[in-house]
């Protein structure tokens, strides 16, 4: 695994072993960052005269879970596997509903708002939309602390309807937010390479690499493999050089309501949600002195909750603001595997 460098305007440089990471931080040429992944980085305290070569990132979109890899003409720099948002579609329909309940309540109706409407403007389902942008923001947060240049896609197709081609190509779900993801792609100054399904399988055998059926294992051989082979093709790398991956989990913050779905004792019903905890944003990766590193997930009684920045496990309830340090804000949990084949060769060696 490499570890993300940044200069001292934070502008993406080449990855660096941990060895040398470890070596400059040590000789206060570099300090500790960390990104919204959850990536480990160093940013350099000395100028330096960028020397970036091609890194290419594969993704391998699915519904459930992604396949995630940068990869330059030898080295594998990062692999990774995140799942797929799946909340939206209810918390719209359990925001619908708190929308009609609230209007039977009350006798008054508001006059409809016929302006606010998307007639006759282009629309993404926001179950689509939040899956697509979710691939979207991790390339974006890639992209800050390595210098990518090029994106290989692996082109996912799904037949809606059949003997309808336009249906399919115009107003599919699925067609319309690939469709979106790739402007936006292109828009980053990232050149876009696709593969279909059937060359994806022609790469895995050139590379002589297997896919396992167990797509929610979180190893190489799940997802990433894919994402690797896409991007090898194109950047020009021979083999796979790291087997170990990031596992990214989207944190679910629940947006600021009106009030809670049931009302407590006495008819009451009291806000709910919101991003914001004694001036402190949501999410925030923070240094318990007993704890240790854990993020911010909400507050009560002026005192903080606090989380496992891997796991998710709610830690404490009464964690004083005073005694936490903060480090930086990440939107997602990550936990880091590394290569069990690799981890069993070193332990015979050891022993």
């Amino acid at each position: 695994m490499r570890i993300p460098v940044l200069d001292t305007n934070k502008t993406p440089l080449m990855p660096t072993t941990p060895t040398r990471a470890r070596l400059l931080l040590k000789q206060g040429k570099a300090r500790p960052y960390w990104n919204k992944l959850g990536i480990f980085c160093i940013i350099l305290t000395y100028q330096v005269n960028p020397d970036n070569q091609p890194l290419v990132i594969g993704i391998d979109p699915g519904s459930s879970f992604e396949g995630w890899s940068i990869v330059g003409t030898q080295e594998t720099v990062l692999n990774g596997m995140s799942e797929t948002p799946k909340h939206v579609e209810k918390a719209v329909e359990t925001r619908r509903t708190m929308r009609r309940s609230r209007r039977y309540r009350h006798c008054w109706r508001r006059p409809a708002r016929f302006r606010n409407r998307l007639k006759n403007r282009s629309s993404i389902p926001p179950s689509t939309r939040a899956r697509w942008n979710a691939k979207l923001r991790i390339v974006t947060q890639l992209q800050k602390i390595i210098p990518l240049t090029d994106v290989a896609v692996e082109d996912i197709a799904a037949v809606t309807k059949k003997n309808c081609k336009q249906w399919n190509s115009n107003f599919s779900p699925l067609e319309v937010g690939k469709q979106w993801f790739y402007r936006t792609i292109r828009s980053l100054n990232l050149d876009l390479h696709l593969r279909t399904g059937y060359e994806t399988k022609d790469l895995r055998d050139r590379f002589n690499l297997r896919k396992t059926s167990q797509k929610k294992k979180p190893v190489f051989s799940s997802h990433a493999v894919d994402a690797w082979v896409m991007a090898a093709d194109v950047s020009g790398a021979k083999q796979p050089t790291e087997r170990g991956l990031f596992y990214w989990t989207p944190i679910r913050f629940h947006r600021r309501q009106l009030h809670r779905l049931q009302p407590e004792t006495g008819g009451i019903r009291k806000p709910y949600g919101g991003t914001i905890s004694l001036n402190l944003i949501r999410g925030t990766l923070v240094n318990h002195f007993k704890h240790g590193l854990s993020y911010i997930g909400g507050s009560i009684k002026e005192r903080l909750s606090l989380h496992h920045f891997r796991t998710g496990k709610r830690l404490t309830q009464s964690a004083k603001p005073t005694d936490c340090t903060i480090l930086t804000r990440i939107a997602w949990r990550t936990t880091h595997y590394t290569d069990t084949r690799q981890s069993a060769f070193l332990s015979r060696l050891k022993s």
